[in-house]
């Protein structure tokens, strides 16, 4: 099955946190602190393939973790930062955020290699908080947090050419026609009922990569059959051919079928008819001897500018002259690929420094809790003198006192911080 879609689940590695130690040696009388910093969390990184095709391994696979940061040793060692974890994707996978849908990167053009999730900073030792009247810090800083995502990746093939048409009118035919007429030509095909792709090589480097998209039917673009899966691929082009059986051998009328296909196309995506576009009448083996079943389709579309080549894939009759009318046209538009902009950009989590300052008026007392205080306590020790005096410069610096104010705490009154309580001292 060809695999265009997946959903997983990323994640960034921790910063390592960094540690609280003291030199302690022979004949060295009250070392000084000495905690090494954390190491920094992995990142997660995406990574252009161009030997993939399919994200066939994200399904089966959907959990993807870089490495977490060490913690911080004594004796100023440092933590080993984590592990990255990259992962390939073939070119024209769109990443987009899954709730939202929005676009984060597109892996096309000059996208080749992303950092989509970088991993946390490592947290500092106490080393880093002795100063002339603190010599002795019993806290350090924690490792930052990871980040994580749930992402939907979504394959858009990348082609100049997309051959459109009902179900058996030789779209297929055409492709493998032309890889047969030029060895040059690279096919890769996927499967029966999935984009091919073939590399059309022509003097002079003016080849181009034309997509024969499998037949879409009535209804296509509200997701009947498999519409959308296969209207993706269309997005990219540059161009569209209109592949008719201007034969009619199955009972179908070419102009309607082109004005119905056009209908699909337009409901999908408003700007897809308006491409250049041309009409390969196939099938021309198969007309009535005599008949000119062409002339209606040309009446109906050369005077709204639109070229209708006659051809057989089946002889190889007008291939040439198809190939020459696309490229023609290719050298009227605009080169490049198509890469859609960014729309969302992956930001840390604000959880961990969440705090909330409130009144319990059951207890009458004030409570100060929150993710931002949890870790505060975390690596602080209250016991210490030192390390209450960086607890009260810690509810200075971070508004928690001006908070409290605004409250009406009053001298005397009860502050509650999880198992602590303390008595208000302005």
């Amino acid at each position: 099955m060809f695999a265009d879609r997946a959903r997983i689940y990323i994640r960034s590695g921790k910063g390592g946190d960094g540690h609280v130690s003291f030199r302690r040696e022979k004949y060295v009388a009250n070392g000084g602190p000495d905690g090494g910093d954390g190491g920094r969390g992995g990142d997660v990184i995406f990574e252009v393939d161009d030997g993939m095709n399919m994200l066939t391994n994200y399904r089966h696979v959907r959990k993807y973790c870089a490495g977490d940061g060490e913690n911080g040793g004594k004796r100023n060692c440092k933590g080993k930062s984590g592990n990255d974890i990259v992962l390939k994707v073939p070119a024209g996978t769109v990443i987009k955020e899954a709730d939202s849908g929005k676009v984060i990167v597109d892996m096309s053009g000059e996208n080749r290699r992303v950092v989509l999730l970088k991993g946390g900073l490592g947290g500092n030792g106490n080393q880093h908080y002795a100063t002339p009247k603190m010599q002795a810090p019993k806290y350090a800083q924690p490792g930052q947090s990871a980040m994580e995502l749930t992402v939907d990746l979504e394959l858009k093939v990348i082609a100049d050419v997309g051959l459109v048409g009902y179900p058996n009118v030789g779209k297929s035919t055409i492709l493998s026609v032309v890889s047969n007429a030029r060895p040059e030509i690279a096919n890769y095909p996927f499967t029966t009922i999935s984009p091919h792709l073939g590399v059309v090589d022509l003097d002079g480097g003016q080849g181009f990569v034309m997509a024969d998209i499998p037949g879409l039917i009535e209804g296509a673009s509200d997701g009947v059959g498999l519409g959308h899966d296969f209207l993706r691929h269309i997005e990219r082009t540059r161009m569209l051919v209109h592949v008719v059986d201007a034969s009619g051998s199955e009972g179908r009328d070419p102009v309607e079928d082109i004005y119905a296909i056009n209908r699909e196309l337009e409901a999908y995506d408003e700007t897809l008819p308006q491409r250049p576009w041309i009409i390969a009448a196939n099938k021309m083996d198969a007309a009535a001897p005599g008949s000119d079943p062409v002339a209606l389709i040309r009446k109906e579309f050369e005077p709204q500018g639109v070229k209708v080549v006659p051809m057989s894939a089946a002889t190889g009759e007008g291939i040439d002259e198809l190939i020459r009318q696309i490229r023609l046209m290719l050298s009227d538009i605009k080169s490049g690929t198509l890469v859609y902009e960014s729309e969302y950009t992956p930001a840390r989590s604000d959880t961990d420094t969440a705090y909330e300052v409130c009144y319990d008026d059951k207890d009458s007392v004030y409570v100060v809790e929150g993710p931002k205080i949890e870790k505060m306590l975390g690596y602080t020790n209250l016991d210490s003198e030192k390390g209450f005096t960086f607890f009260q410069k810690f509810m200075e610096d971070n508004g928690i006192l001006d908070e409290l104010k605004e409250l009406g705490i009053r001298e005397g009154d009860t502050v509650r911080i999880y198992g602590w309580e303390f008595e208000y001292l302005p």
